[in-house]
């Protein structure tokens, strides 16, 4: 099941930013799973599958936007480890 959500955008916005709505639309949705990857509320691998990208693609980007992919704690280096 796909859901559509509709945001309102001036057309100042769009122009400002060079983009159209189909691009902006992709834009305003990266930087939602972002946003929901570092506030640990969105896995990776769902966020890549939102954004129909590989999930590498998606943790390089997260990575270059400040999102932090372990907090260095015991349970992370478990978790990470049990993956090896």
């Amino acid at each position: 099941m796909k859901n559509t959500i509709e945001i309102e955008c001036p057309p100042e916005i769009l122009m400002g930013l060079h983009l159209d709505a189909q691009r902006f639309a992709e834009l305003v949705k990266l930087q939602s799973a972002t946003a929901l990857f570092r506030d640990g509320k969105l896995s990776s691998g769902m966020a890549a599958r939102w954004c129909s990208v590989p999930r590498v693609h998606f943790l390089l980007q997260a990575m270059q936007s400040g999102a932090k992919l372990l907090d260095n704690t015991d349970d992370d280096f478990v978790r990470e480890t049990a993956l090896l």
